[in-house]
């Protein structure tokens, strides 16, 4: 993947602060510093999914929490790490960032289905990453309040699969349930495929339904 640094910009600083409350400066600076180098390392590893890909935040944003966690050398725990991504999503300025939607409007719900049929569009349309991407799947329902798709395919899987980053891909599944609460929505899903199921399938309601 092509190297960008505005995620580990924005990411990095907020997890040192919460790496100093819990381990003290000087071994949140030394994971911080050690994780700046895996984190390039891993785009280099990660095949290349087209930088102006619209899922591509996906991998940029999630490969920062996984090399920390990797520069820890298992000090930090996936149950710690999942307490700091819930924390840090927590902040004010990521809920701007994510949120901005409420999927208990219809005319919210209608832009996040549009925009994730975008997505695959994009995806669609450059067929030389076509293998290498989400592949959407989209589930027709009667009720409009409603928005189901699956992949059966996921980049991040792959990668963690092949690079042994599969005990902290869990964590970075569950960022699914927070995003969901900043769109004031509720995720349900059976199955991912870092889980070991077929697919990883989302179904998004409005949390007051």
């Amino acid at each position: 993947m092509k190297y960008t640094s505005k995620y580990w910009i924005v990411i990095a600083p907020f997890m040192k602060g919460l790496l100093t409350k819990k381990y003290g400066k000087a071994m949140s600076r030394e994971y911080v510093r050690r994780a700046k180098l895996i984190y390039r390392q891993m785009l280099r590893q990660a095949e290349d999914i087209g930088a102006k890909n619209p899922m591509a935040s996906n991998i940029y944003m999630s490969f920062v929490f996984m090399a920390i966690w990797k520069a820890a050398d298992g000090t930090v725990t996936p149950n710690d790490m999942r307490d700091m991504t819930k924390e840090l999503l927590g902040k004010e300025i990521f809920r701007k960032l994510m949120g901005g939607m409420d999927l208990n409007k219809k005319k919210d719900m209608n832009k996040l289905r549009n925009m994730l049929r975008k997505n695959a569009g994009w995806i669609e349309a450059h067929p030389q990453y076509r293998d290498k991407s989400w592949d959407f799947n989209f589930d027709e329902t009667p009720d409009n309040s409603v928005l189901s798709y699956h992949f059966t395919r996921c980049p991040l899987n792959d990668f963690a699969r092949t690079y042994g980053y599969m005990e902290i891909l869990p964590v970075m599944c569950e960022i699914d349930y927070l995003t969901a609460t900043l769109y004031h929505a509720k995720l349900y899903r059976e199955q991912t495929l870092a889980s070991g199921g077929g697919m990883c399938d989302y179904q998004y309601v409005g949390d007051r339904k």
